[in-house]
């Protein structure tokens, strides 16, 4: 799928270089079909990795998308410069007025806080609330996907004893739900995060279908049965060194923290981690994409 995105954009660069289709407005505009319009909410310190990992991956279907990438205003990241936010990202105020075929919602590092005394919660939530009537379909990630389920359907989050931190083996539970089409019964995603939503809770829930669980890491993907709602705990858009970055980032802040789980070969830090998410990464977003915001979405957005 090519993406339009700006030319001075970091992520342009890395994508050309992976031969992804990267477009610019010139290109774009020669192009006689709507591109999908997709915001990606980006709560993560890690604005470029993040914005980069997931733009990878909404890059290989044959449509055409149109990206806005938005920050909180009610909280200002200290791991980006401010050059980078003003170039390139929009506050809610600047896109409340827009409508969009999808929208993600990043993890972030507040997990140990409740979700009321995160500094950008009361903004989160006039977001969450906004997208339920400019979105068609939200997909939600690891923090994101926790404060997305305690916002919209009550369910709490609990503390871990342990991070669950490495990639872990997930089940399908419905083989026919388009999410996970084309899946193995059995497949690899990483995990990075101190707490979990209870598979007991979300079931409890008449509105959500659970789609995939682990039996080491718990829940993994539910949606809302109209598809307006996903929510993945894992992040299968990591790169193949991300666990590794917070494992040896952590380490030298004197921080106990375990080896991530099946990730370096021999249990070795010294070895270098094989990625083995991938390709069922790449067939999460696409099929995400494809059946719940290109077949799904009206052509007219005013009509959501």
């Amino acid at each position: 799928m090519p993406i339009k995105i700006p030319e001075a954009l970091p992520a342009h660069e890395t994508l050309t270089r992976e031969n992804i289709f990267v477009m610019d407005s010139h290109r774009a505009l020669t192009q006689d079909i709507r591109p999908l319009r997709i915001v990606i909410l980006n709560l993560m310190p890690t604005k470029v990795a993040t914005e980069t990992q997931l733009l990878r991956r909404l890059s290989n279907t044959p449509l055409q998308i149109e990206v806005d990438l938005l920050q909180t205003s009610s909280y200002t990241p200290t791991h980006v410069s401010s050059e980078h936010l003003l170039s390139f990202y929009n506050t809610f105020d600047e896109i409340k007025d827009r409508r969009y075929d999808g929208m993600i919602i990043t993890g972030a590092p507040v997990e140990h806080m409740p979700f009321e005394q995160v500094a950008y919660w009361d903004e989160l939530c006039k977001i969450m609330d906004w997208s339920s009537r400019n979105v068609f379909s939200t997909f939600h990630i690891c923090w994101g996907a926790q404060a997305g389920l305690y916002y919209h359907y009550g369910i709490k989050k609990h503390e871990l004893e342990k991070k669950m931190f490495g990639v872990y083996m997930h089940n399908v539970i419905d083989p026919f739900c388009p999410l996970f089409r084309g899946f193995d019964d059995v497949f690899p995603a990483p995990h990075s995060r101190h707490t979990e939503v209870r598979l007991e809770d979300v079931a409890a829930v008449s509105e959500l279908e659970i789609l995939s669980v682990s039996l080491e890491a718990g829940l993994y993907a539910c949606m809302s049965r109209d598809g307006r709602r996903v929510f993945v705990t894992g992040h299968s858009e990591y790169d193949a060194n991300t666990l590794a970055d917070e494992y040896f980032r952590d380490k030298s802040l004197g921080l106990d923290i375990d080896l991530p789980r099946n990730y370096f070969p021999g249990d070795d830090p010294r070895n270098t981690p094989r990625v083995t998410w991938r390709a069922c990464s790449q067939l999460l977003y696409t099929n995400w994409l494809n059946y719940y915001v290109y077949q799904a979405t009206p052509y007219d957005l005013s009509e959501l």
